[in-house]
């Protein structure tokens, strides 16, 4: 709509509302006594008489006194709060016509009686006196009726602030939230099968219901009733459900803040109005962890990286969030970038400074419990078992965003490595994460990739894990040595304990089947990449041989069960040594001080691999 089309929707509406205001004073001012004088209010005018008016109002009977002389026929009143609808109900009062005070019109009755001072000085039983016996007596005692007069006290500031009508409905709202929570829990104390008297927190708190009536109070006034409400001790989850509720219903983007899996660029013309709701949001959330849902905490950052709120509050929200980052998913973590287009898809700096706000907390609040005070170290205290769960986060995360070409590495690496390296007892999801960057990075010089996968641990690797980088050709042949070698060993390990006896220590080993000589320092890596290969599908294909006599071992081992139940004469041990004698498949040594030769083989093996690792470095 255009200017010009707006002053005269305007203009318009101001016709309307005289012509209106003309016919209801028709209606009450004496018709049989001609007007003697005439009252403009924001350009309406009223035809009264001067009579009724001074009698009631001290401020019309000093401005008659004042041009007593010219004898004054017409004033304006200039800013007077609740413009003409209000003047209207005044000058009814003065002309004694009765009509109902209600919440919807007390404030402004307070407001225009201390503007036209119509108090007691002047009148006995004057319409300030009657607003203030009805907001007292009435509105003060009832919760809902609070929150109306607190809706309309809105265009009556900052008069309604100095006439204290702002602040005893907040802290009338304040008192009647806490004693409802009061009463609700005392509602739910019952007693249990032992006579002891206790709260029952499976059953519904009916103290809450004023949440859905705060939401209609403008931005300012609802701060400085959940102020009110924290002051007077209202719990920390009723005031968290209100934040949510009210930040829900104000911010008219929600749709698309909110929902990580939905559009990352959004178009949206950054207010005032959305940002000064996110930072007081901030400021009003409770210290207590769990008081509001962590992917309301995420929400609202989403919102503050968008609208460019203060480096404060989104400091105090990542804050808030690195403390239960524990319980977070990976829809949460998923932060669009609202910046330039050459930008990450995601942000990730954000992330990072979150997670070092994990990383950096105080776990003394956590660990001072008497059961855990002396297992913190322990992998079942919850700061370990909160490591674990945000190392998988990571691990996702590293994932989700490793296929992102604007991606720098040196961003990738600072997420990786935020966390401790006793966080990860698998690096399966770090493998993952990192072959999908590599994957998507192929033009990474030689030297990046070494130092990206210097942040596996390949001993973390399952066995999938490690046979799928056994022959991951993306991988620096480094790193492909150190695996193939700690699959050896783990082969080697499986080995080894598949003969254990539960009475007898093994004593005969068989020689591993890898030549010493076939490892050289004098070859080329690639050469030694070969023939690690090579033996490494030689171990493969003897441990399946290994897996077919383990199930002949399990079917004989059926069968002597069966003859030590039916007999338990000598004859049924000396075929059980035979059977034994037979399934023997590890190589014998005659005496027991020899040396293993798979330890041989072990120390030998080692030597040869760090020659290897000194060749291809």
């Amino acid at each position: 709509m255009s200017m010009d089309k707006q002053h005269h929707h305007h203009h318009q509406q101001q016709l309307s509302l005289a012509k209106s205001s003309r016919q209801r004073c028709n209606e009450w001012i004496f018709r049989d006594v001609p007007s003697d004088i005439t009252i403009e209010v924001n350009g309406v005018t009223f035809a009264l008489h001067k009579f009724p008016l001074v009698s009631r109002s001290g401020r019309i009977r000093k401005l008659v006194a004042e041009h007593r002389d010219s004898d004054i026929s017409r004033v304006e009143l200039l800013k007077i709060p609740g413009g003409a609808e209000s003047f209207e109900l005044a000058a009814k009062f003065c002309y004694g016509i009765n009509f109902e005070i209600t919440s919807f019109n007390v404030a402004q009755l307070c407001c225009v009686s201390d503007y036209l001072e119509m108090t007691e000085e002047f009148s006995k039983d004057n319409l300030g006196s009657r607003a203030e016996e009805y907001l007292e007596s009435i509105v003060c005692k009832n919760l809902e009726m609070c929150v109306e007069v607190l809706q309309q006290c809105e265009n009556l500031l900052p008069l309604a602030d100095e006439l204290k009508i702002v602040s005893r409905c907040i802290d009338a709202i304040a008192s009647k939230a806490c004693a409802e929570q009061i009463a609700s829990s005392f509602s739910r104390l019952e007693y249990s099968s032992s006579g002891r008297l206790h709260m029952n927190r499976q059953a519904k708190c009916e103290g809450d219901w004023w949440i859905e009536d705060l939401s209609i109070i403008r931005i300012d006034l609802y701060q400085r009733v959940m102020t009110a409400m924290k002051c007077r001790g209202v719990r920390p989850e009723s005031i968290g459900a209100s934040l949510v509720n009210y930040a829900q219903k104000e911010l008219t983007k929600k749709s698309s803040l909110w929902n990580p899996s939905g559009q990352t660029k959004v178009d949206l013309v950054s207010t005032g109005h959305e940002r000064l709701v996110v930072e007081t949001i901030v400021s009003l959330l409770p210290v207590e962890k769990l008081a509001v849902p962590i992917s309301f905490l995420f929400g609202l950052l989403r919102s503050a990286v968008m609208l460019d709120c203060t480096i404060a509050c989104r400091l105090d929200l990542e804050r808030r969030i690195g403390s239960q980052l524990d319980i977070a998913t990976l829809d949460d973590f998923l932060i669009p970038s609202f910046r330039h287009a050459g930008d990450t898809l995601f942000d990730v700096d954000t992330v990072q400074r979150i997670l070092v706000n994990f990383s950096q907390q105080d776990d003394s609040e956590d660990d001072m419990d008497d059961a855990s005070v002396f297992e913190a170290d322990s992998p079942h205290s919850p700061s370990q078992n909160a490591l674990f769960k945000v190392a998988k986060l990571v691990d996702n995360y590293l994932a989700e965003i490793a296929p992102d070409a604007n991606l720098k590495l040196a961003k990738f690496m600072a997420i990786a490595e935020t966390l401790p390296t006793h966080a990860r007892t698998i690096h399966d999801g770090l493998y993952r994460a990192i072959d999908i960057y590599l994957k998507a990075h192929q033009g990474l010089p030689d030297a990046d990739r070494k130092k990206l996968c210097k942040l596996i641990d390949f001993q973390k690797l399952s066995q999938e894990a490690g046979a799928h980088a056994a022959q991951n050709e993306r991988l620096p042949l480094q790193s492909i040595v150190q695996v193939l070698y700690f699959e050896q060993l783990r082969l080697r390990n499986s080995l080894c304990c598949s003969y254990a006896d539960d009475d007898h220590k093994p004593v005969h080993h068989q020689s591993w089947r890898i030549s010493s000589g076939a490892l050289s320092a004098a070859m080329s890596p690639r050469d030694n990449y070969a023939s690690l290969r090579r033996e490494n599908r030689e171990l493969k294909l003897e441990l399946a041989r290994m897996r077919m006599r383990l199930n002949d071992l399990e079917k004989e081992h059926v069968c002597m069960k069966r003859d030590m139940v039916k007999s338990h004469s000598r004859k049924f041990f000396s075929s059980f040594s035979k059977k034994i004698g037979k399934l023997s498949f590890f190589g014998h040594s005659s005496s027991r001080g020899s040396s293993s030769p798979s330890r041989q083989s072990y120390r030998t093996d080692s030597k040869m691999i760090e020659r290897t690792c000194a060749s291809t470095d």
